[in-house]
This record gives C-alpha cells, structure tokens and sequence, in this order.
C-alpha cells in the first residue's frame, strides 16, 4: 500500500512535536514500602518531523509503548526515547507520563488507615543530551497568618495544591518528595478523619500559619539542602475560602547556575 506519510511537503515547516497524546496505559511504578505499584497513566509521546516529511507513523508509537509494556520506568526511559528516534527517523524524541499514585496513611490520633492519591508524572527527551524531571502534586491545608492575627475568634484556612518538579542526579522516592513537601504545610490532609483527628487537625494548622509565599520558600530550602537535587521548581496555589481567586506564589532553582554565580 502506498505511504502518504512520506510523501514530500512542499510548505518548508519543520513541526518541533508531533506524536499521540493522552494514551490511558497501565504501569507499574517503584513503591518504597511495597516494591512496586500498579496504577495507570496518561503517555504522551512526540517526536520531531522534518520539513521535507508529509506525516510521522503514529502506530509506531503505540508499538512501542506496547513491547516496554509492565517496564515502563524511569531507568528505561533513555531505551524509549532512543528507539523512538530510529523507528520515527527522528533528531529529537519526548516522553510524558503522568499517573495516579496511592500511598496508605494513618490519621494523626485514631490511627484510621486511608489511601491518599497524589499526581506524579514523569518526563524526558533526547535531542544531543538526554533530560529527565519527575514532577509530584500534593494537597496540603494552609491557614492565613494575617487573619489569625487580626481575628478574635479564628483564622480562615485553604486546601492548597503544591506542584514540585525535580531533576536529581540519584534515584529518589516519590514517597521522600511527598513527605518534605507535607512537612512544609500547616498540616497534611487526609482521607479520613474521625473527630479527635478533626480536632488534632485544625489545632495543628491554627499554630501553624502559613501564607503561600511560606510555602515554596520552604519547601525550596529543604530541597536545596539535598545535594542530590540538581534543579526544581516549587509552585503553590491557595484556593482562597473568603476570596473568588486563588493565591500563587512560584520559585525556580538550579543548582549549577548558582554554583556558577558564586
């Protein structure tokens, strides 16, 4: 049958990516208490297309997501990547995994055992060097120390989301990353609570305050004490309970250019 895709383009346009998105994939990702997990992601996969090129094979994507099926993990994605260039004829190929990951946690009195789900996604690409960050969301509770201090009778709190991309030199655990992140909030949160938990939790928080700037300063203060952490960037938004917007705050660090200022 004849080939449409390498058909010759005329137009002179390079496309920088082109591939399939949002592929629901079942995965197995690394669990530091139970050795591997079972969860299923969203893949994104692009490669770049040359401007003499009508179309790219996207059958071939799926191809190969379906031979690295049950080892689709971090230490393969450099094998991926690299074969999807040579099956795809490309210079540049990118990789994007996003996924639900479940951990068991107690509430802080009763001890009642939940699962919390926190966003991960993991992303790379190669061009002439190869490149990989992990990315981690957590829900976290805030309390506003401006409206603890002008109100008698409480403060006004906030479900937060704290967004946390990393580029690391060694193997890190989600888990590690989820646990700094929440001992930076006014408190965790949890799937079930009774109501000495309830109790524990809104006292925790009260004494705790926490605008978001204090939030992603630290957070980046914890993790730029890990030497093994090379750059990340740290993003936190309030969804405010007495106002219509959120409140956002947003830092970016990388360690070599720091090292190269000193």
């Amino acid at each position: 049958m004849h080939d449409i895709q390498n058909q010759q383009d005329w137009r002179n346009i390079e496309i920088n990516k082109v591939g399939v998105k949002d592929i629901r994939y079942p995965i197995t990702v690394l669990d530091k208490n139970k050795g591997i997990q079972h969860t299923v992601a969203s893949v994104n996969m692009y490669v770049d297309l040359p401007h003499h090129f009508k179309g790219t094979h996207m059958s071939r994507f799926v191809e190969i997501l379906n031979k690295y099926r049950g080892s689709i993990a971090i230490k393969n994605f450099s094998k991926i990547l690299n074969e999807m260039k040579v099956k795809l004829r490309a210079k540049t190929a990118h990789l994007e995994i996003e996924f639900p990951y479940f951990i068991q946690k107690r509430a802080p009195v009763t001890k009642s055992r939940s699962l919390m789900e926190y966003r991960c996604r993991f992303c790379g690409s190669s061009n002439e060097v190869e490149d990989f960050y992990m990315g981690v969301t957590v829900p976290i509770t805030t309390v506003c120390p401006c409206s603890k201090e002008i109100s008698q009778y409480g403060a006004h709190n906030q479900r937060s989301l704290v967004i946390v991309h990393l580029r690391f030199k060694r193997f890190i655990w989600i888990e590690d990353i989820i646990d700094l992140i929440e001992s930076c909030a006014s408190c965790d949160v949890y799937s079930i609570l009774k109501r000495p938990d309830e109790q524990y939790v809104t006292e925790r928080a009260f004494e705790n305050p926490m605008f978001v700037e204090d939030i992603v300063r630290e957070v980046s203060e914890r993790l730029m004490a890990d030497e093994n952490i090379t750059w990340f960037t740290v993003e936190s938004e309030n969804f405010e309970s007495i106002h219509n917007h959120s409140a956002y705050a947003f830092v970016e660090k990388n360690r070599d250019m720091a090292n190269r200022s000193l």
